[in-house]
């Protein structure tokens, strides 16, 4: 049998043990091979609760399997069932996650230094065709992630070596019952299905399983290449809408990730996103967790939506939050400060937010609407309505970030210049 031991020589190997053929072929064959390997073996089970006096006949056979081959064993036990109820999940994904909780558990207490499971080659052929027939798009090819301190020695071995091995040294296992239950689809898959396509094709698991780790590191190097395409944008994360399709799905997946909607999301949801790419500027999206994608010019960006900062400040030097946004008025100059005159603000100004009616003689332009200077500029309303600025009425003399007015700038005459600095508090979304 093609077993990898890569993972596991040297070290403390608490294998999976559910009883069943496979983990019981795992752990015969680690054992066999501990001196080799330098392996100092353990095992766990995990007594799910769910099968009633079958799963505690599994525990107790699984606890005299142990004892006779000297293998530590450690028992997690838990009400999967109820868990599934209470957490609203499945029960196979509360099984699953139940599962690997005690994996956990086991590599934090230090009570070993790996865990190995027994997924062979014919679970990941089976887990493909389930998930394709299923509609799974390529990044489900990756059946079996990469887990930290989970090793799987056996996806290089089939269903039938183990079977013939388990023969060769008569080795018992417990066989559960609903294995054979093609009422679920994965019994039907591995009862009915693979048998006809290797009676077909012979190896078909095998070429099956090899093209989804292919599948597995295409996918893998388009999503580094979607990483490297998001940019932040005034605490957005935005997606080039001139991307090719491939890379601009995934990128708007990477960033509903990280604005926190990563599993929220429906087919639906991608569907109006996509539409945003051939839609006018402006237009927006609302989106599970509170998140929203607005079209702004050639990008789509992501954001959740910040309550607006009404706070309102005396013109001073110092430091003023705003939302997502702090203000520096200070003597000394920094990177991106904005240079002004001193004295040319009245007394009376503020530093606030924008309002409706505000007006702004930008740096050598001319008076116009604060609201059709930003638009102008192609700042975006999200950005736009939370700017720092400095005023005095509706008259804007500072969009703190991106301009002075013509009226306070720096001439030959001025005396004192003061600095003002835009931050964004939270840059990386």
């Amino acid at each position: 049998m093609n077993v990898d031991f890569s993972q596991l020589h040297g070290r403390r190997v608490c294998v999976a043990l559910s009883g069943g053929r496979d983990s019981v072929c795992l752990l015969h064959v680690l054992r066999a091979h501990a001196a080799e390997e330098c392996v100092s073996l353990s095992a766990l089970h995990c007594e799910h609760g769910i099968r009633g006096e079958k799963s505690l006949a599994d525990l107790s056979f699984v606890e005299r399997l142990c004892a006779e081959w000297g293998v530590p064993l450690r028992v997690f036990r838990a009400d999967v069932p109820g868990l599934a109820g209470a957490r609203k999940e499945g029960l196979e994904e509360a099984g699953r996650n139940f599962r690997y909780a005690c994996f956990r558990q086991v590599l934090e207490e230090g009570g070993a230094d790996v865990i190995a499971t027994a997924h062979h080659m014919d679970d990941a052929a089976e887990t493909v065709l389930f998930r394709l027939a299923r509609g799974t798009s390529l990044a489900g090819m990756n059946v079996f992630p990469e887990r930290s301190g989970i090793a799987r020695p056996f996806l290089g071995v089939t269903r039938a070596e183990i079977d013939a091995y388990i023969a060769r040294h008569h080795l018992p296992f417990a066989e559960d019952a609903s294995n054979a239950d093609e009422r679920f689809s994965r019994n039907r898959i591995r009862k009915s299905v693979m048998p006809a396509l290797e009676e077909m094709f012979p190896g078909a698991a095998e070429r099956i399983a090899a093209f989804a780790v292919r599948a597995a590191e295409d996918d893998a190097y388009l999503r580094s290449l979607a990483e490297d395409s998001l940019r932040i944008r005034g605490g957005a994360v935005c997606v080039p809408i001139a991307l090719p399709a491939p890379l601009f799905s995934r990128a708007c997946l990477l960033a509903l990730k990280r604005c926190g909607a990563e599993r929220d999301y429906t087919s639906a949801n991608l569907a109006e996103i996509a539409r945003l790419r051939s839609l006018q500027s402006g237009s927006r999206a609302a989106l599970p967790a509170g998140v929203t994608a607005v079209r702004e010019g050639d990008a789509v960006a992501f954001f959740r939506e910040r309550k607006r900062a009404d706070a309102e400040y005396p013109y001073a030097c110092g430091v003023f939050a705003f939302g997502g946004y702090t203000a520096t008025v200070g003597e000394q100059f920094s990177d991106g400060a904005l240079m002004a005159d001193a004295d040319a603000f009245p007394e009376g100004c503020v530093l606030r937010t924008r309002r409706e009616g505000d007006v702004f003689t930008p740096f050598g332009g001319g008076r116009k609407p604060l609201k059709k200077y930003l638009t102008d500029r192609k700042i975006p309303a999200r950005i736009g309505h939370g700017l720092p600025l400095v005023a005095y009425g509706s008259e804007i003399l500072a969009v703190i970030g991106t301009e002075i007015s013509e009226k306070v700038r720096v001439t030959e005459k001025t005396e004192h210049t003061v600095y003002l600095t835009l931050s964004y508090t939270n840059e990386e979304a």
